[in-house]
């Protein structure tokens, strides 16, 4: 998503937090059918195919459950490069985000886990226990060094007004049920019209009816 303008070519916003040594492969389908999702993940394969061919990593890492992840893991296995993988032995109800991270799980040589529980679950899965760190959440590393906008800035830059006591909604697709999106979408509506607050939506994410919510 970062390279699609569709979804605000992110792309500018890492190069300009100082990353030089940035590749990029783009394998995300301009659709938002279950048939568009998968032709993305197989797209993705070949994509990182192709650039493990050139590179010759040493290792991976792959964090979390979304199909590009699982592309890249796939990629990787024939290879013989090892997958590190972080944020495994989560769950998440009603995505089939929960069968990817799952099975970069089982594809992987080291994992990096968040909790204990997390990491019993890890090894539940088969995975040898030695090879499993309790890691923690890096991102939440950037919380400590996060410089918070003000509430002046939030209403000039972005017109989101602290005394109207904003909420903010973010709606992505139930990806095993995709028939629910609209509903779903329809209900979030519906209960916030029982609020006076100050409403702010983000946008869906790029899996399938993800369009359809926006």
């Amino acid at each position: 998503m970062h390279l699609s303008p569709e979804f605000g070519n992110t792309l500018s916003d890492v190069l300009e937090d100082g990353w030089v040594q940035v590749e990029t492969i783009e394998h995300l389908v301009s659709s938002d059918t279950p048939v568009g999702f998968s032709k993305s993940i197989g797209l993705g394969i070949i994509s990182y195919a192709d650039f493990f061919a050139k590179l010759r990593p040493d290792i991976i890492f792959l964090t979390g459950d979304r199909a590009e992840m699982l592309a890249a893991g796939l990629a990787a296995i024939p290879f013989g490069i090892p997958i590190a993988h972080i944020h495994g032995g989560e769950t998440t109800e009603g995505a089939i985000d929960e069968v990817f991270r799952h099975s970069i799980t089982k594809m992987s040589a080291l994992h990096f886990v968040s909790t204990k529980d997390y990491a019993k679950r890890v090894a539940q899965l088969g995975e040898c226990p030695s090879r499993i760190f309790v890691s923690g959440a890096p991102a939440l590393d950037n919380i400590s060094s996060c410089v918070l906008l003000s509430k002046s800035m939030l209403a000039s830059d972005y017109g989101i007004f602290a005394e109207r006591k904003p909420i903010i909604v973010t709606l992505h697709p139930e990806t095993f049920h995709l028939r629910r999106s609209i509903p779903n979408v329809e209900g979030v509506v519906r209960a916030l019209k029982y609020f006076d607050n100050q409403v702010v939506f983000t946008s869906s994410n790029a899996d399938a009816t993800g369009r359809q919510i926006n």
